[in-house]
C-alpha cells in the first residue's frame, strides 16, 4: 500500500511532546484494545525512557474481552500495568479515575518524602492518532475539556485538563512514528481508522481484512453479510457481499468503493462483534 504515512505536523507534534516531558510526573499511554502492539508508538519508549508509565486498553467495548484479559496478564509479566477502558462508558471512566488518583496520591507522598515539596501531579496522555485520547480525559474530568470526534488529528496543540486540585493531564496531538515498513502494522492502523481514508486505497485494505477474516473469524463474516464463500480471495467476497447487499453500480457491476465503506464502517463501529486482531500468543 502507498501510504502518505507522516503528515508535516507530526514533526511538531514531536518536538511539542519532547519540550513538555520534563513538566509531567507520570505518564499514560493510550492504546486500542482492538491492536494492543500495533497502536503502540515505538518512539515512546526512547522520549519517555525514565518516566513511569501506565497503558490504557481503549476501546474495551469493541475487543474480544477475553483476549484484553490475556493483554493485561502479558504485559504484567514484562512489568508493564495496562488497564482495559471503554472511555465512553462513565461506570469505566470513574473506576479508572480512581485508580489515577490513588497513583498520584502516591506520587505526591514520594515527591513530598524525597523534596518536601507539595505539587500538583501532572501527566502526560499520550497515542497514536485516534485512539481515544481527549475521549479519556472527558471521561476522567467528567466535562467535556478535550475536543473529540471519530477521525485521526483531531487534538492538534497541547492542552492542560485539571481533574481535580492536585491533578492535571496533559492531552497532546496523536503521534504516528516516520517509518512504517511493517505491513501487518499498516493494515491493523488502517483498520481501525488510525491512517485517513483519504490517503488509502479502500478496497485494498478491504481485501487484506476479508483475507484475514475468512480465516481467524469466517461466521463473523457469514452472520453479518450471509452466505459466502470462504475459498474466494478478498476481493471477490467483497463483490459477493456487495451482490447480496444490493450495492451495485450501473450495469449491474458490484459497487466495491460502496462496499468497502460500509465494511470497515462495520468492524470501526463494532457491528461485527468485539474483535481483536492481536494475540499476545503472537
Amino acid at each position: 500500500m502507498n501510504i502518505n504515512w507522516y503528515p508535516g505536523h507530526m514533526a511538531k507534534a514531536k518536538r511539542l511532546i519532547s519540550e513538555n516531558v520534563r513538566l509531567v510526573d507520570i505518564i499514560f499511554e493510550i492504546r486500542d484494545a482492538r491492536i494492543p502492539v500495533s497502536s503502540g508508538n515505538p518512539d515512546f519508549n526512547d522520549l519517555f525512557l525514565n518516566k513511569s508509565r501506565i497503558i490504557f486498553l481503549n476501546k474495551g467495548d469493541l475487543a474480544n474481552p477475553s483476549i484484553t484479559r490475556d493483554w493485561v496478564d502479558s504485559l504484567a509479566n514484562e512489568e508493564i500495568k495496562a488497564i482495559p477502558v471503554n472511555s465512553l462508558d462513565p461506570r469505566e471512566t470513574n473506576k479508572v479515575k480512581d485508580i489515577i488518583l490513588k497513583t498520584a496520591e502516591e506520587l505526591h507522598k514520594d515527591i513530598q518524602k524525597r523534596k518536601g515539596i507539595k505539587k500538583t501531579i501532572r501527566a502526560m496522555v499520550i497515542g497514536i492518532p485516534n485512539v481515544g485520547k481527549s475521549a479519556f480525559i472527558n471521561g476522567i474530568a467528567g466535562r467535556k475539556k478535550a475536543k473529540t470526534g471519530n477521525k485521526p488529528g483531531v487534538t492538534k496543540t497541547k492542552q492542560w485538563i485539571r481533574v481535580n486540585p492536585y491533578v492535571e493531564l496533559l492531552d497532546t496531538p496523536g503521534l504516528l512514528w516516520p517509518k512504517l515498513d511493517n505491513r501487518e502494522v499498516a493494515l491493523n492502523l488502517a483498520y481501525t481508522g488510525t491512517i485517513k481514508e483519504e490517503i488509502l486505497d479502500t478496497e485494498e485494505v478491504v481485501h487484506y481484512f476479508l483475507e484475514k477474516a475468512k480465516v481467524e473469524f469466517p461466521e463473523v463474516l457469514i452472520s453479518r453479510y450471509g452466505e459466502l464463500d470462504m475459498d474466494l480471495k478478498g476481493y471477490e467476497i467483497l463483490e459477493s457481499i456487495c451482490q447480496q447487499k444490493g450495492w451495485i453500480q450501473a450495469g449491474g457491476l458490484a459497487d466495491t468503493d460502496r462496499g468497502s465503506r460500509h465494511l470497515l464502517d462495520d468492524f470501526q463501529q463494532g457491528r461485527l462483534g468485539r474483535l481483536t486482531l492481536e494475540l499476545p500468543s503472537k
